[in-house]
């Protein structure tokens, strides 16, 4: 094996991996910069200083105004530096575009149970096309896991009872590892599974094998199924607030806080609904802890997510006459 193909690192396979890799390489040359640099002077002191005979006795060193400014500002700027660059990095790879592709993810001992948009399932594998953002919105069923692909720079800890979300871009076409970096019980090294990035065309061919309902059909059964529909009418008559529209909106709540729509809001009004009651209603929405799997919970919340907000307007419109 030739030097050069021994994989010391891996390789790069997304938009942002550039961008993680060019942050790591610059902190990695300062430490060493710096670590070989103290290690000199060490050497150095240590060599013009000694003791060169018994009677010898150690003079007092008056500090220098010029050196303590130039030790201090110096790391002071290098670590500003890091610290802007971090940071332009941190928000470039946790922001994913508005057009992203939603995926979800279940973590559960010791498998990834992912679904397509379009209802696709998989287990321990993930097709993706080349060239499209795609935003894995996750949880766990039971212990916390961490969704991990090297070649894209992305490692996110998946958590039991809400949900995290990573993005990526995938820029080159073939197959990735997919790991749990997170210990999560006797078989975690197990838990490993492959990312195959396709071109679009061969995705879409790869979409056609595929029987399965969408999360946001499935999510329709479901809010029909559980009888969500009696009581969330898309009129003034419902028991609780018409859901179309809500999705990343704020809402006042009873006592005076407010809350934010979001898919944790979701998943937690449905899960644990007295925890935050809609102010203008009654805590009277049953709790659907332990009757609905995390996978049956992201379909409802993608069903939400999936109505307009015509109802609510015509409501506003009424309420304002």
């Amino acid at each position: 094996m030739k030097l050069f193909d021994f994989p010391f690192f891996p390789e790069t396979a997304s938009t942002t991996a550039g961008s993680v890799d060019a942050l790591f390489f610059f902190a990695l040359a300062v430490s060493a910069l710096f670590s070989l640099l103290i290690a000199a002077f060490i050497f150095i002191f240590f060599v013009k200083y000694r003791r060169q005979h018994a009677g010898d006795v150690g003079h007092a060193i008056h500090g220098s105004l010029v050196l303590e400014i130039v030790w201090s500002v110096i790391p002071l700027a290098i670590s500003l530096v890091l610290f802007g660059w971090g940071a332009k990095v941190f928000l470039e790879v946790s922001t994913p575009p508005k057009d992203a592709r939603e995926y979800y993810v279940t973590g559960k001992q010791w498998m990834w149970k992912i679904q397509h948009p379009e209802g696709n399932r998989e287990i321990n594998e993930l097709h993706v096309p080349i060239g499209v953002a795609i935003k894995m919105i996750m949880t766990s069923e039971d212990v916390i896991h961490s969704f991990y692909i090297p070649a894209f720079r992305i490692k996110q800890d998946v958590l039991p009872g809400r949900y995290t979300s990573v993005w990526f871009e995938a820029t080159k076409l073939g197959t990735f590892h997919l790991f749990c970096a997170e210990y999560c019980g006797v078989e975690h090294s197990q838990m490993i599974g492959k990312v195959v990035v396709m071109a679009p065309e061969d995705y879409q061919i790869w979409l056609a094998g595929g029987v399965a309902k969408s999360p946001v059909a499935a999510g329709e059964e479901l809010f029909s199924q559980y009888a969500c529909n009696t009581c969330h009418l898309d009129s003034r008559e419902g028991r609780g607030p018409w859901l179309g529209g809500i999705a990343g909106t704020p809402v006042a709540l009873v006592g005076g806080g407010k809350a934010v729509r979001d898919d944790n809001y979701l998943r937690e009004s449905i899960m644990l609904p007295n925890n935050k009651i809609v102010d203008g209603y009654q805590p009277l929405m049953p709790t659907f802890q332990g009757q609905i799997s995390e996978e049956g919970v992201l379909q409802l919340i993608s069903y939400i997510k999936s109505l307009d907000g015509a109802g609510a307007a015509e409501r506003a419109r009424t309420d304002s006459r």
